[in-house]
């Protein structure tokens, strides 16, 4: 059974980076249990609210995660998001961005083809975690694709934070990729900080002693989720509309901020002297 599970693990993976994942991942789901955001955000003052959340329509207490039944693994997928293309991540009225698209089809086909090739049962993450998803920057950590970084996002070797994630949940017991020693903000100027427009990271709210955990948002306590949701309200309220590819008429489009992301020099080539 190791043997076969190696195997699988192994195909699946390769077969993720011909469907155009730039990165993939595994990671258990009795790990994931324990992860940092899955037994924070349930204690979160405001857990599932602000820009981004979804109607619980499932009956979860706000920030609980629901398991698919039989889920012993999560397959996680990162898309590189280059700078040079902002519009992966705009908003086109209420169309989907395009590198959630990208996402969604990757793992719509790796779905396919581990239930026909494996006979492992898949279930397609949505992104909201009240609509049945999960902590998908968790997930990525704990499936070896990088770090959480002072910005409080993921921090990948190859491409800094500069990805976009998607996970499948499978219920084969899979070994895990990760986690990995990997480090880059431990000497870092924090740049991702300084480069904030809301500040969002200026003041420690959550301490260990509260929370029951080393590992806070920010690292260390000090990133404000209803901050950064300031500056995505605004993102909102100041987008305009526009000419865009395939929309017969000028269209609402959203540009949330990613100063923080972009400000992060890791996965960078590193320019000549």
């Amino acid at each position: 059974m190791i043997f076969k599970n190696l195997k699988a693990s192994s195909a699946i993976l390769n077969k993720a980076k011909e469907l155009g994942a730039s990165l993939a991942g595994i990671a258990a789901v009795k790990d994931l249990k324990s992860a940092p955001s899955f037994t924070f955000a349930p204690q979160m003052p405001n857990a599932g609210k602000g820009v981004g959340t979804r109607e619980n329509d499932l009956g979860l207490k706000p920030g609980e995660v629901l398991w698919p039944e039989n889920a012993k693994s999560i397959f996680v997928i990162a898309v590189f998001h280059p700078e040079d293309k902002p519009e992966m991540d705009w908003w086109f009225g209420r169309v989907d961005p395009p590198g959630n698209r990208v996402l969604a089809k990757i793992c719509r086909e790796l779905c396919s083809w581990i239930e026909d090739n494996f006979s492992i049962k898949t279930v397609h993450l949505p992104y909201h975690v009240e609509k049945g998803g999960t902590y998908l920057k968790d997930s990525a950590v704990m499936a070896g694709l990088g770090c959480i970084g002072k910005n409080n996002i993921l921090v990948t070797p190859e491409y800094g934070p500069r990805v976009r994630l998607r996970a499948i949940a499978l219920d084969a017991d899979l070994p895990s990729t990760g986690p990995r020693q990997f480090n880059p903000c431990a000497d870092c100027e924090e740049f991702c900080r300084k480069a904030c427009p809301q500040k969002a990271f200026d003041h420690v709210l959550y301490s260990k002693e509260d929370y029951g955990q080393q590992i806070l948002p920010g690292r260390d306590g000090s990133f404000s989720r209803p901050v950064c949701n300031g500056q995505m309200e605004l993102d909102i309220n100041t987008a305009q509309e526009e000419e865009a590819e395939g929309f017969d008429s000028p269209v609402k489009i959203i540009k949330y901020c990613r100063r923080c992301e972009s400000a992060c020099p890791v996965g960078k080539p590193v320019k000549a002297k």
